[in-house]
Formats: structure tokens, sequence, C-alpha cells
């Protein structure tokens, strides 16, 4: 029987997906022509009709179904992906949550991390109980956990590769194997490690992302994308039943076309994202400071990254630095933009580095006896590391800070 979830290729390159990516405008033009419009016609009633029920293949109905623009790349994401299809949507938690509600009914369970992005958080744990759906949050670095926490009733496992803020690495292999013996789809968020990982390819039967973050890389937009076989992106797009179809996620061709171009820039943008969070990494935690980064040694899941990752990209621009108090995070904070380090904002994958401290920000849904239980200090401070030309010399700014703050406490 055919498995509806993920079906991989061999011999998969992402960067060579991406390197090769060839779409050509209608009239020629090196990019694709971007399809400014909400309806299509048809030349034959009956060819409409057919549309209608997911008969024929390259009809464009109405762009809430999709749209050249977005097709061009929920393809291109697709290919990236190792998987069969994706659909593009209009943010990646419109991603998040169109995948779970078509997936997930009254009465269902669902198992995920304790240790997820806030807005995902917030969703399984204030949103889905309405509708009657149980969620269990476990450490889901321990498969044996997860394995613990699966009912009959589990319809999921939902976890991101890199976890949004504390950086815990999941075993995907681990992780699908347990899926595989209990026929529940594996559901993985890559949005902090395109690229880097290739989820389909270790297990996963279902990938995300925000668009919004690395893969654009530009901060001018908001986007996601869900990544599967043909049968389940069709299935969440079927006119009678399809949660991303229904609750209306759509993404505008115009921001599709942007993400497109940008996407051909990713493999230079990983590399170097990863080299200058890599030097940061290193050098600070020389200095003593707690840094948290998956390409140290002293990260708990450092082997079970390297065992994953698609090496020639590195180990991501994400890392903590753990300053223990909220008032020595936010005087750091401040001080790194005041010295054009960087923007104090939220989000991340920017050229720029930008940092918050997600206790009080992107992770706040997650109540304050939570956040101490999992390990997430009111001091942290996440660093979204950008592209900087001469990373020496940030790295000089960020020392100089740390020795105007080093008479309050030693560090």
């Amino acid at each position: 029987m055919r498995n509806p979830f993920t079906m991989k290729k061999k011999n998969h390159r992402p960067a060579d997906e991406i390197q090769d990516l060839q779409f050509f405008g209608e009239y020629g033009g090196v990019n694709p022509s971007i399809s400014d419009s909400a309806t299509y016609t048809f030349l034959r009633a009956q060819t409409m009709l057919e549309t209608f029920e997911g008969k024929t293949d390259a009809c464009y109905l109405y762009s809430r179904h999709s749209s050249p623009s977005t097709h061009y790349l929920s393809t291109a994401i697709a290919r990236m992906e190792n998987t069969e299809s994706a659909l593009a949507t209009a943010s990646g938690m419109g991603a998040i949550t169109s995948v779970i509600m078509h997936l997930a009914k009254a009465g269902d369970h669902i198992v995920t991390a304790r240790t997820i992005y806030g807005g995902t958080y917030a969703f399984l744990k204030n949103f889905l109980p309405k509708f009657g759906v149980d969620v269990s949050f476990v450490d889901i670095t321990k498969p044996e956990k997860v394995a613990e926490a699966i009912r009959p009733n589990t319809k999921m496992i939902y976890t991101e590769v890199l976890s949004n803020p504390l950086l815990e690495v999941a075993d995907i292999p681990a992780l699908s194997k347990i899926a595989k013996k209990h026929n529940i789809p594996l559901v993985v968020d890559n949005t902090f490690t395109p690229l880097i990982f290739t989820p389909a390819r270790l297990g996963a039967d279902i990938v995300i992302h925000s668009l919004t973050k690395f893969i654009n890389g530009m901060n001018d937009m908001v986007g996601g994308v869900v990544c599967g076989t043909e049968e389940f992106i069709e299935d969440l797009r079927n006119v009678n039943d399809g949660a991303a179809m229904l609750l209306g996620p759509v993404m505008d061709s115009l921001r599709a076309a942007e993400v497109l171009k940008n996407l051909h820039t990713l493999p230079v943008r990983m590399v170097k994202h990863s080299q200058n969070a890599m030097f940061l990494a290193e050098n600070l935690e020389k200095e003593g400071l707690k840094i948290k980064y998956p390409g140290l040694a002293s990260h708990p899941q450092h082997e079970t990254f390297k065992k994953m990752m698609n090496p020639e990209f590195g180990f991501g621009g994400m890392l903590t630095i753990d300053l223990e108090t909220s008032e020595r995070a936010n005087r750091f904070m401040e001080r790194l933009q005041q010295k054009n380090v960087g923007y104090l904002a939220v989000s991340l994958g920017f050229y720029k580095t930008l940092f918050n401290a997600p206790g009080k920000g992107t992770s706040s849904e997650i109540p304050e006896e939570e956040q101490k239980e999992m390990g997430l200090s009111e001091g942290m401070v996440r660093m979204s590391v950008g592209l900087d030309f001469d990373i020496r010399r940030t790295l000089a700014k960020i020392k100089e800070i740390l020795s105007e703050m080093q008479p309050e406490k030693s560090l």
C-alpha cells in the first residue's frame, strides 16, 4: 500500500535542486511572470467544472486554490525539501495550523515538543482544546519519552528539528521509527535549518517552514509552506474539506514571486550565517559566557545534529547567550543595537543580526513556571546571526559591550 505521506527521491542534493531551478516568464523573461489575478478564465464551461472536481492539471481557477506564482514557489520548495509537492501559505502559522487542523479532529491526541515556537505552543495548548483535541508536551530530545506518550488516538508527532528558542535537537530518524510503528505522520518544522537538514530524507512525513525567515531572508514579507506527497497536498487543497482551502491562508502572487527570487541565494546565505554564528559561538564561549550553539561540542545534542546534517551548510545561524537576569539581557541587547551590531527585534534569518529575550518575547505565550522547567532563563538572549562580511569586527564590538558590563558582574 502506498504511503499517503512523504515519498523521497534518491541521491537528493538540496543545493543542486535550487541551482537547477529554471522557470521562464511567459514572454521569455529570466524571472517567471507574476500572475496578478484573483480569478482565471476558461474557454469551455466543462473545463471549469472538471477543475472544481480536481480532474484537471495546470488549470487555474481562483487564487485561493492556486496561482502560477504560488505554484512556481511551491514546486521549488518541494524540490529543495525532497518531497513530491508543496503548498505555499500566507504565513508560517497558516502552514502549521492548516496541517494540524487537517490531521486532527475532536477526540484525537497529538504528541509534541515541550520547546517550540510560542505561537505554535499557544495554538496547541490553548486553541486546540476548544475543539476537543488533547496535546502532550514532552522532551523531544528523549525518544523514549515520545514513545511513552503515544496513545491509541494519537494522530501525529509534531516537532521542530532545532527548537525555538532553546536550540534543542530532535532525532528525526528515531522519531520517524516511532511514528511508523504507530502508523502516524511525523510533522517537522524546519524553519531554523533550511538546507542544513532535509527532514524528508531523515524520515519526516510532512515538512513545514516559515518562509518569512531564512528562506526569504529579507524580513519584508510573511509566508509559509507545507511540503509532502501530492496526495497529502491535494487533500489540504480539497474544496470540500481541505483545511488549507477552507481556512484560506493564501499567499499573494507578488510575495510568492519575491520569495522565489530570494530562494536562489539561500545556499550562499546559509553557509555565511553558519560561518558567522560558529565564529561568535566559539569565541564567546572562550570568554566564559553560557553559549548554546549546536556547532559546539558543549551542546547536549551536538552529535545528533552532526549525524543528520548536510555538512556543507554548517550548524546554522542561531545561538543563545544566557546572561542570567533580564536586566543584564536588556542592557546587553540595547547596547548591541546602539553599536550597530544588529536590531533588537523578533524574527530571524535576516541579513542583519536580530536578537531578543524570548522569555518575554517570542516565547511569552509559555507560562513562566513552564519556562523555568524547560530551562528558559529570563536572561537568555536569542541571536539570529547575520551576514556580516567582517565578523571579527562584530566580535570586537560584542566584547567591548561585555567589558562595559564587567563591573556589574564578572563574566
